[in-house]
């Protein structure tokens, strides 16, 4: 007999699966060659822009502001604090209409793009917590696995008519009102991931899988659990990985290797596309065996992707970049499973929420530290140039060298220490 809880169960799974396509959305507008084109626009260079790039990575130590955050209820704090950020990436797009001076418009958007990530990450691992309690543990892979394909479905034709709009309207000289098009988009998709919060049940009318508990025994909880500081130290590899290389990608395809936003839409879209038809596949995967099993063989197929950047220049780029999203894809269809999941496996349920905001914030705050290390290396090199065995090194080439290293690192501690847990 279905009771009202496994209504109330299977609206929160359909509202999950809308909201996180409906967030995804917003994302791509503030991420990569979007937020590129924007820093352009405002005059930001290439280091900064990278830096502001990895914002993303840094609002993750936002995130330990959470485990102070106690309520009986949360979709009030969660609603408010997802238009609160929603907004703010919307305004990303109003500064560059404004008249102030260059530098005014600079520091604004700076604040604003800070801040926004911070009030997202305040407020995401209660929101993760709540959305996941809808879902039985036995079934978290193949569950998000659907989830992350609506969301590229949805991603595919989106970014690639925002980014066939944004090209027709600078293309023609008229950046303005591109820039105004594009907030409009970013307010309606912001009123409704707004009704999809609404609609989603309390965790409490789902049987409140979370219980409470007190903030120090969480934060104790979690330092003693040795398993779940081991996935802490993985994390913080792919972060690293992930952050010496990649923000520096979006202006990389703008500006050295020349591509149109029509075309970073269509590598995209493969991306997604790859990642699509395999994320199913991960997903049984990853519940029939292990996240950690999963993690691996994708943190593998990662590794190639990043070797056909690092061989990325002009006269091969459209290619390579093809390689490297495909692969990418691939990848990413069980690592951004596997890094919710694997901090799930060694984790209450009681302080699941907490575990996340801690283990991201480490990472986060790791990713965030490399991208300013490798932003005056990116600088330094697009000065003064360099040169290996006569053949001219790009800095997104140097520094998707160190990517790499980092992979090779996280792929051996994965399957030396993180497979080995009890």
């Amino acid at each position: 007999m279905i009771t009202d809880k496994d209504l109330a169960a299977k609206r929160g799974r359909l509202m999950y699966h809308i909201e996180a396509a409906l967030e995804y959305l917003i994302s791509i507008l503030v991420n990569g060659s979007f937020l590129a084109t924007l820093t352009k626009e405002l005059g930001i260079d290439d280091s900064i822009t990278g830096i502001l790039s990895s914002i993303i990575s840094l609002g993750c130590l936002f995130q330990l502001v959470s485990i102070f955050i106690i309520k009986k209820r949360y979709k009030g704090f969660i609603t408010l604090m997802s238009v609160l950020n929603q907004l703010l990436f919307m305004i990303l797009y109003i500064i560059p209409l404004s008249n102030g001076s260059k530098n005014v418009k600079i520091v604004l958007f700076i604040i604003i793009i800070i801040s926004a990530y911070l009030i997202y990450y305040v407020a995401h691992p209660k929101k993760i917590n709540w959305f996941m309690s809808n879902v039985e543990d036995s079934s978290r892979g193949s569950f998000t696995a659907r989830k992350e394909i609506i969301s590229l479905i949805s991603g595919i034709v989106f970014s690639f008519l925002m980014g066939y709009i944004i090209d027709f309207y600078i293309d023609k000289g008229q950046n303005r009102l591109s820039f105004v098009i594009a907030a409009g988009v970013m307010f309606a998709l912001t009123a409704l991931h707004t009704l999809t919060v609404l609609f989603t049940p309390e965790i409490s009318d789902v049987g409140n899988k979370v219980h409470k508990t007190s903030i120090k025994n969480s934060i104790k909880s979690v330092f003693s659990n040795k398993n779940l500081l081991h996935v802490v130290v993985l994390f913080i590899l792919y972060y690293i990985a992930t952050y010496c290389a990649s923000p520096f990608y979006g202006t990389y395809e703008i500006n050295e290797l020349g591509f149109s936003l029509m075309f970073v839409s269509f590598i995209s879209m493969l991306s997604s596309i790859s990642r699509i038809l395999v994320s199913t596949l991960w997903g049984r995967y990853a519940d029939k065996t292990s996240f950690a099993n999963m993690f691996e063989k994708c943190s593998v197929i990662l590794g190639l992707g990043v070797i056909c950047a690092t061989l990325a220049t002009p006269g091969n780029g459209k290619v390579m970049f093809s390689l490297y999203y495909i692969l990418k894809g691939i990848a990413m269809g069980g690592i951004n499973s596997a890094t919710i999941n694997l901090v799930f496996d060694y984790v209450s349920p009681a302080h699941r929420s907490d575990s996340l905001a801690i283990c991201l914030a480490a990472s986060g705050t790791a990713g965030f530290v490399s991208t300013l290390f490798a932003s005056p290396l990116v600088k330094i090199i697009q000065k003064y140039g360099l040169s290996i065995f006569g053949f001219n090194i790009y800095a997104q080439q140097a520094v998707s060298a160190i990517s790499l290293l980092f992979i090779v690192t996280m792929i051996l501690y994965t399957k030396f220490v993180i497979k080995k847990l009890d």
